[in-house]
């Protein structure tokens, strides 16, 4: 526990400070749950960008008064650096925590969904504000267990596999955690379905992570688009990582590899039965992931969304991964795992319906993942454990 004052409020912000939206609904459902688990204190909001701040205001309730929100921005000089350095390395991210240390100091807690902001832990000087850690995502990468987890004050968790596997990592205690849940399926529960074709065939979602080393795109991807193109049983959508098409030269810290970007050929767009989405909202929001009947894809977290209703998967290693075994690839056993799409025709055609073991094996892991209270939203569980975390007055 932190204590606050006992005459001024407590202030938390909420911080989102990164070039795409992928993040913002992870945290930002938590703003009015806390305005309303804790009115006494001062709930903010930090974006770096007018996006940021437009998304975020999308999940904030109407009835409550709208918190303050502030800008923080890169230098001119950090995002010149970042563009001649093909946006390898996060400058403007560290750049805006940077040039905003001053206005942090006033914060008692920030809430992030990103392990960037422990930059402002590094100096081993900065005691306030406290870093509360909401990861974005419920995937099986290791990245998902770095060492700079170590650095955050309080840690939200969605379920018990992220806690098993950080603290089997070191990177949590058994006293500086709570699982919470998922805010983000609440926030995305009402939504009904997108219907984005003009028939009943299936449709599959090709989701391909932006990691140089683990992404099927740069091997297979065109390929797997040639395949779509050429048949008429199943539509497709085609909506990879928000991050893959957003930069000339995508970097993996994890496996220190980079590889340039790859343009999608237009005659794919052109085709009725093909659907493709590089960067949009919907690309955040679950839209894709609730319309697809299967999933195909490597390792991206959105696997774990999908599997809120049990439905054929197929994984495309095209790595060489020694994956059997291996809890950074614990969502392969899903469904089948293709080492080539030449088999991906045959694939798809046994797939359906879900078999019973891949169905069991689905339902385990999200069980495993998620911790689902129907009583208490996510939201309404991790703005209780902030505010009992920060010991604010109720």
């Amino acid at each position: 526990m932190t204590s606050g004052s006992s005459t001024d409020p407590q202030r938390i912000g909420f911080l989102f400070n990164h070039d795409e939206l992928h993040q913002v609904a992870h945290t930002a459902p938590i703003i009015s749950a806390l305005q309303r688990q804790a009115p006494r204190a001062r709930v903010e909001v930090i974006t770096s960008s007018d996006r940021q701040a437009d998304a975020v205001r999308q999940f904030l309730d109407p009835a409550l008064p709208t918190p303050a929100f502030w800008s923080i921005r890169p230098n001119r000089w950090s995002r010149l650096a970042e563009k001649m350095l093909g946006q390898v390395v996060p400058l403007n991210r560290l750049s805006s925590l940077k040039r905003s240390t001053e206005l942090f100091r006033h914060f008692d807690a920030l809430v992030v969904p990103e392990t960037t902001t422990t930059f402002l832990k590094k100096s081993g000087k900065m005691a306030r504000p406290k870093l509360i850690f909401f990861p974005h995502g419920a995937g099986d990468r290791s990245i998902g267990f770095s060492p700079e987890i170590r650095k955050f004050d309080f840690v939200l968790l969605p379920g018990k596999k992220t806690r098993d596997r950080m603290l089997d990592a070191g990177v949590i205690r058994p006293d500086n955690h709570r699982i919470v849940g998922y805010p983000k399926f609440d926030a995305f529960a009402a939504r009904p379905p997108v219907r984005l074709f003009d028939n009943d065939k299936p449709v599959v979602l090709y989701n391909p992570h932006f990691d140089p080393l683990l992404s099927s795109w740069f091997r297979f991807g065109e390929q797997i688009l040639d395949y779509f193109a050429g048949q008429t049983d199943y539509n497709l959508i085609f909506a990879p990582h928000v991050m893959l098409f957003q930069r000339k030269l995508l970097a993996s810290v994890e496996h220190r590899m980079l590889r340039f970007r790859q343009q999608v050929d237009r005659r794919f767009a052109a085709l009725d039965h093909i659907h493709i989405d590089t960067g949009s909202s919907r690309s955040v929001d679950m839209t894709y992931t609730n319309a697809a009947d299967i999933y195909l894809g490597d390792v991206s977290s959105q696997i774990y969304e999908f599997i809120q209703k049990p439905r054929p998967a197929i994984f495309i290693n095209s790595h060489g991964a020694e994956w059997q075994g291996n809890a950074n690839y614990e969502h392969w056993n899903f469904g089948p795992v293709l080492d080539d799409v030449s088999g991906l025709g045959a694939a798809l055609d046994t797939v359906s319906p879900l078999s019973e073991s891949y169905s069991e094996a689905q339902a385990r892991a999200f069980a495993y993942s998620f911790d689902v209270d129907d009583q208490h939203p996510p939201a309404q569980r991790a703005a209780a454990a902030i505010a009992d975390f920060m010991d604010i007055p109720q």
